[in-house]
């Protein structure tokens, strides 16, 4: 079996796994999460997102966490920029690398973004100019790409369309988002053969959610299938407030425990991580979402 010797794991707690949290969490507690992945190993952390407050408030004072974390040499610190005025916020806050954001269901990016797919796409063009003359790579996220929660099947031709035009405007890399976690290997392995006709499969990433306990399986699936990076969250924090019932991304501990048991190296500290992820669970008040954490905890 072929699967990677090495693994990119792309840590989207700090802005994925905070930005639907109902409490208020202090910029300290932020920055002390950001340090903490940098201290387990994570090489790619996607620390907050600029976003109008109105809309995401948990990710207002994002410049600020910035401007606080301790960057270590190595270590990509991203954040979510949804459009120009997003960007340049992101520039004045010195982001390295920014990431934008479409859904491959017109329903999804209605509800999310209150625009069409194609406006959304359109959005990106200024930014993408902006990021080019700047030289700062940008990463792409499309949403519902196993299913939506609005449409339920999601065709894999109108996924591959999305992320060819995210890939032909510049995006150096596409994360695929299975947003609701209904997912499965089989789906996933078709999935990746009809995007990877216009992507090739090391410039794709996966994001799975683990709404039906399928997220690791699809994993697997996906390293069967030539992909070296995926998203995770660490104590799997997160959801989707515009997809009900969609639980947390795929914990980062679970991911990790599986890729060593399966001899690919990530150079992330477990222990290291499960700290990282008791610790801003008990800030939050919350369950740790990690099976992994929870069995080694005990």
């Amino acid at each position: 079996m072929n699967l990677p010797k090495q693994v990119r794991l792309v840590e989207v707690g700090p802005r994925d796994g905070l930005q639907n949290e109902k409490q208020p969490i202090s910029v300290s507690d932020k920055v002390r999460l950001v340090d903490d992945l940098s201290a387990a190993g994570m090489s790619y952390v996607e620390v907050g997102s600029f976003v109008s407050p109105k809309w995401v408030p948990q990710m207002a004072g994002s410049d600020e966490v910035f401007a606080k974390i301790q960057q270590k040499s190595g270590v990509t610190y991203a954040a979510l920029a949804p459009n120009l005025r997003g960007f340049e916020a992101a520039m004045v806050a010195g982001v390295a690398e920014v990431a934008v954001f479409a859904a491959a269901s017109e329903s999804f990016s209605q509800k999310n973004i209150n625009c069409s797919i194609a406006e959304s796409l359109q959005r990106f063009v200024p930014l993408m100019d902006a990021a080019k003359a700047r030289g700062v790579r940008v990463r792409g996220y499309v949403s519902c790409v196993l299913g939506c929660p609005y449409e339920g099947e999601v065709v894999a031709a109108q996924v591959a369309s999305v992320a060819r035009e995210l890939y032909a405007m510049g995006c150096y890399e596409i994360s695929l988002g299975d947003t609701i976690g209904v997912g499965t290997p089989g789906k996933t392995g078709q999935l990746l053969n009809v995007v990877s006709r216009d992507i090739p499969r090391h410039l794709l990433a996966g994001h799975f959610h683990d709404t039906f306990g399928q997220a690791l399986a699809n994993i697997y699936a996906s390293l069967q299938e030539g992909l070296a990076v995926f998203d995770s969250s660490v104590a799997g924090l997160g959801g989707c407030p515009y997809a009900k019932g969609a639980t947390g991304n795929v914990a980062s501990e679970d991911v990790l425990y599986l890729l060593n048991g399966l001899g690919i190296n990530t150079g992330v500290d477990l222990d290291k991580l499960i700290a990282a992820g008791q610790r801003i669970c008990q800030v939050l008040g919350k369950h740790n979402g990690s099976r992994v954490a929870r069995a080694m905890l005990a």
